[in-house]
Parts: C-alpha cells; sequence; structure tokens
C-alpha cells in the first residue's frame, strides 16, 4: 500500500513540475484542448482559428444586421460564416461530435448561402435565420461556448409560432422584427 501511495505521489510531482515548466500551472478541461490554439501575439487573438469564436462573431454581425432592417450587412455576415465554417479545427472531437458538426455545418451552409444570395429581401433572409439559430443553439449545447450566450425568444414571429435567436447580451435587439418590434424578446435561457 505505501509503495502504490509513493507511486502516485511521484507521479503527481511529475505532472506539476511538467506544468511548470511549461509555464502554465492552470487546470485546463477537455473541451479546452480540444479547441485550443496557439496565439503567437495580440493581433492574431482575433482570428482565433480552429474556434467557434469567428464562426460565432459573424452569427452575431448577422442578428445585428437583421435588427437593424439591414439586408446588406445581413449577407455580408452570412459570407463571412461561409468562410468560417471550414477554419473550424474538428481534429479533437470524437467521432460522434464530428457527425453533429459535419451535419449542423451542412445545414449553416445552405442557410448561409441563402441569406448571402437575398439582398433586397429581407424577410426571406430572416426565415433563414430561423434555421440558423437553431444550429448555432446546437454548436453551443454540444461544444459550449467560450463566453456565455443568451437564447431570446421572439413568441409573435411567424404567426405567433415564435423563434428564438441567440446573443452575447442580455439586450434584445430582435431580428426578426428589426426595428418595428425591436425589443420584442425575452431571455429564455443562458448558455455557458
Amino acid at each position: 500500500m505505501t509503495m502504490k501511495h509513493l507511486f502516485v505521489g511521484l507521479l503527481a510531482s511529475s505532472v506539476l513540475t511538467l506544468a511548470a515548466c511549461n509555464g502554465t500551472s492552470e487546470k485546463k478541461s477537455e473541451s479546452d484542448v480540444h479547441t485550443e490554439t496557439t496565439v503567437s501575439n495580440e493581433s492574431n487573438a482575433a482570428s482565433d482559428q480552429g474556434t467557434f469564436s469567428e464562426l460565432f462573431s459573424h452569427y452575431q454581425h448577422l442578428t445585428f444586421a437583421l435588427s437593424s432592417d439591414n439586408d446588406k450587412e445581413a449577407a455580408n455576415a452570412a459570407k463571412g460564416m461561409l468562410e468560417a465554417l471550414p477554419k473550424i479545427n474538428t481534429e479533437g472531437f470524437s467521432a460522434e461530435q464530428k457527425s453533429t458538426f459535419d451535419d449542423i455545418a451542412a445545414d449553416i451552409q445552405e442557410h448561409s448561402e441563402h441569406i448571402g444570395d437575398n439582398i433586397g429581401n429581407i424577410a426571406h433572409q430572416r426565415e433563414h435565420l430561423v434555421i440558423l439559430s437553431k444550429d448555432f443553439y446546437d454548436i453551443t449545447k454540444e461544444f459550449g461556448t467560450e463566453k456565455p450566450m443568451y437564447k431570446i425568444f421572439c413568441s409573435m414571429y411567424d404567426d405567433n409560432k415564435g423563434a428564438y435567436w441567440l446573443s452575447d447580451s442580455k439586450e434584445v435587439k430582435n431580428p426578426y422584427y428589426g426595428e418595428d418590434m425591436l425589443t420584442c424578446g425575452e431571455v429564455q435561457e443562458e448558455l455557458k
């Protein structure tokens, strides 16, 4: 029994020594290891290659553009999502996660293309936001999020069927109605 304790103690001290030699003593969760990227300096931090942050940034741009009734900016945001999708690093995903992501990514691509191709038809762009929001919700639930996100629900959209979107703020800026009913909606869930 004492030999076992000695071995565990040596193993623990070796791990701590290795962590100290690497210049970090932070504990990293398994999901952090999967999505961690090497950033050489502050200017590269914005690109976040390999994580979902660039994709989410374009999604946020899309919801902001639609809440501002700006179909051209919505199309630009959709094109940004199309560019960000192939940058997601899936190497650390399990087979099941990879399959889930591939399904979601195909859906995001399809709906982003529709939004990008429909300048002048903001109602159509908003219809595709409904599915995109479900995709981003699924990504957040499956893979987590780097910062808190809020699921905001508008019960009046689509003849009172309702729809939600994700936001990095609790402030309601409704992308489904824009200036007509900008504050229509309520936070349903906080995602971390």
